[in-house]
């Protein structure tokens, strides 16, 4: 099968693509001919062998998230799911390739009328997105600021904190992307590379209840300067290359509660599957900003690195 591997920790020219062993799904595992592969800004990290979720010793096949059919199962797994339309996490590995073998317990079963693609872009961003909004207990009436807001899972954010009811400030880096904001439900739409853009936000609304942090660094300082007492901060990204600096110890003084989502792995199995069936009704729409064959991974990773992307990136393998 065509895969892309990666022999070595580096730059996106280390992600190479070459020929693998077309995988045999064992006991109790599926096989999944897979259409589109999800790329997420962790995995640029691992590639570049920073510390991530998953410890990956190269020679592998990066990749965590995949959609695609249940094209053959092992012993002890029931044959209807031949034929099934799924997303599934891979483990850590082995998403970027033609075909992937995964544990049986692992897909999820794509929603009638929702297009594979859209339920690929939702496997991670979706179960995040929707943790996060349940995290901090967004409310009518919410003034909700969410950075990196043209992002995959900042994208969904927004759609989530106006259906809500909130009044949402989407904050993006570079007009492109700003301009898309409106269109997913943010009330203000602010460029946070634009000096000034924190006074923008306080002349308008009025300071902010809660803050969705996606960016971290200064802007993420700027961010909890908003919020008024009372207000909730939660990060779930660092596009800015650091961690939100907020301290505790500055939160209790503002009397803002940073939260730290702590999910079981069956909770995020059903938002994720919450994430699809809203797809599926048309309450959510994941944006696909860019999609790049198999063989380009290495453009797609430097595309996200260089912050040229918007929404979601796909691998297409099928």
């Amino acid at each position: 099968m065509r895969a892309i591997w990666l022999r070595e920790f580096g730059g996106p020219e280390v992600l190479v693509p070459g020929p693998a062993p077309d995988p045999v799904p064992g006991p109790g595992q599926v096989l999944i001919d897979v259409a589109h592969a999800n790329i997420t800004f962790v995995e640029t990290q691992l590639r570049s062998g920073r510390p991530g979720p998953f410890r990956v010793t190269p020679p592998l096949i990066p990749g965590n998230g995949v959609g695609g059919v249940i094209s053959a199962v092992g012993s002890s797994v029931d044959p209807a799911l031949v034929g099934q339309r799924v997303v599934s996490a891979t483990g850590g590995s082995g998403g970027y390739a033609e075909r992937a073998a995964v544990d049986a317990s692992a897909p999820i079963v794509v929603p009638a009328g929702l297009a594979l693609d859209a339920a690929v872009a939702l496997l991670a961003d979706g179960r995040t997105a929707t943790t996060l909004i349940e995290a901090v207990g967004v409310r009518a009436g919410d003034r909700v600021l969410v950075e990196a807001a043209a992002g995959g899972v900042g994208s969904l954010l927004v759609q989530l904190a106006a259906r809500a009811g909130a009044r949402v400030v989407g904050a993006a880096g570079g007009r492109r992307k700003v301009d898309l904001l409106p269109g997913l439900g943010a009330e203000v739409a602010v460029d946070y590379l634009v000096p000034g853009w924190a006074e923008q936000v306080r002349a308008t609304v009025g300071g902010v209840d809660v803050v969705l942090d996606g960016v971290g660094g200064p802007v993420a300082q700027a961010a909890f300067d908003l919020l008024s007492p009372g207000g909730r901060m939660v990060s779930f990204g660092l596009a800015s290359g650091e961690w939100s600096p907020v301290s505790a110890e500055a939160a209790t003084a503002r009397q803002v509660t940073v939260i730290r989502p702590d999910v079981p792995p069956a909770r995020l199995r059903a938002y994720t599957e919450q994430a699809l069936a809203d797809a599926a009704a048309g309450r959510l729409r994941p944006l696909i900003g860019q999609r790049f064959p198999l063989e380009r991974a290495a453009d797609a990773h430097a595309a996200i690195e260089a912050r040229a992307t918007v929404g979601k990136t796909l691998l297409d393998a099928g």
